[in-house]
């Protein structure tokens, strides 16, 4: 930290070169930034089958995400960072999911729960986006029919490792 100041007759100088050594925190306002939002995910949940049952547990006291800064879910894309794809895709809701996706808060990130939004699950139809990564980027992938809550937990402690180690990606 290496702080200069001129020594002074009485020694005050030195005496608040010690002071902001042991008081005084430094950190780069990137890594403050991230750790603010590594804390603080506001989810929005796009929930359209079966797979909304496991996310609803996950919010249970059982559970509880209240602990990793995302208990709240905000039912208005603007106010949120975090989409939680619950379920199926079908080629008619799309168009709106992209909508929601671009709407969403910089910077933002998706969770793809469980297999059919992972990959289609076993719809091999042609009425199944087979993937939501070929709508939207997506940043974690959850397997499963359904994913189990801990899988959940584990996904959103990955999400928070990314966000504190990178930098913020504009998309």
């Amino acid at each position: 930290m290496g702080l200069m100041f001129r020594q002074s007759e009485s020694g005050q100088f030195a005496e608040i070169e010690r002071d902001l050594q042991q008081n005084v925190l430094v950190t780069k306002a990137e890594e403050l930034v991230n750790w603010g939002r590594k804390f603080s995910l506001f989810q929005y949940p796009f929930v359209t089958a079966c797979c909304g049952m496991e996310y609803m547990s996950v919010n249970a006291a059982q559970h509880d995400l209240a602990r990793f800064g995302c208990e709240v879910p905000r039912f208005t894309p603007r106010q949120a960072d975090l989409l939680m794809v619950v379920g199926t895709v079908n080629h008619k809701v799309a168009p709106t999911l992209k909508r929601i996706y671009d709407q969403m808060a910089e910077p933002k990130w998706v969770i793809a729960f469980g297999a059919c939004a992972s990959s289609g699950g076993f719809y091999d139809n042609y009425a199944t986006v087979p993937g939501i990564d070929h709508i939207i980027p997506v940043d974690i992938y959850i397997p499963g029919c359904p994913p189990r809550p801990e899988q959940i937990m584990d996904a959103i402690q990955m999400l928070m490792d990314k966000i504190k180690g990178g930098r913020a990606e504009i998309r």
